[in-house]
């Protein structure tokens, strides 16, 4: 299996506590600031590593936005956090979000491709979580196992992968998703990844949940 081959599998994640040792932050070549109103479309299209949304996901990028943000963009632009280069050119991105109004969640990690490897990406996942008090634990997240360097990054800052089955709308397929991350994440790596049950607290939370807010 190539990386471009990897299925869309659902992967669930949680960190009931910061392992503070992971943060980092930027160098002076960079720097952090919010998304602006007039950014969405750019702030849109940073998943795909491109200028413009490929026309095939324009509406499921606006259903995310109307779904998720679109009760309160004001808060979703001041929870959206660019990294930006010396030209003011964001090249790395970070939200976190209240999902559905009952918990804390991370939303949107993603590094330009070009710009990989510069610990960018772990920068603002700290300029991210380093915003969270102690009462806004535990903090959840979702995504794929194509994103295994995330999933990497996300445990060494105490993420933890869940198991168990259906979590909102969704299938959990963590047990899909193990042999891939196996096969992509280096061995000593992959061998201090944590696995617990989905708190069933948090299962009720998201039953009746139908929109993808997290």
């Amino acid at each position: 299996m190539t990386e471009e081959e990897i299925p869309d599998y659902n992967i669930f994640m949680m960190c009931d506590q910061l392992n503070a040792g992971a943060l980092t932050g930027l160098n002076a070549n960079f720097y952090f600031r919010n998304c602006r109103p007039d950014e969405l479309e750019l702030w849109k299209a940073f998943p795909f590593d491109s200028e413009t949304v490929p026309a095939e996901y324009e509406d499921f990028m606006n259903q995310i936005i109307q779904d998720s943000y679109g009760s309160d963009l004001e808060t979703f632009f001041n929870n959206t956090v660019f990294v930006c280069d010396k030209e003011d050119t964001p090249v790395a991105t970070c939200s976190h979000w209240k999902a559905y109004g009952k918990f804390n969640s991370i939303h949107w990690l993603k590094t330009k491709k070009e710009y990989e490897g510069q610990g960018l990406g772990r920068a603002v996942l700290s300029e991210i979580m380093k915003k969270f008090r102690s009462n806004d634990y535990p903090i959840y997240l979702h995504t794929q196992p194509g994103s295994f360097r995330a999933v990497k990054l996300y445990a060494d800052f105490g993420f933890k992968l869940l198991k168990g089955g259906q979590i909102g709308h969704r299938v959990n397929e963590l047990e899909k998703c193990l042999p891939i991350l196996r096969e992509f994440i280096p061995r000593k790596d992959f061998e201090t990844l944590k696995i617990i049950e989905t708190p069933n607290q948090f299962i009720k939370l998201v039953e009746n949940e139908t929109t993808i807010q997290f």
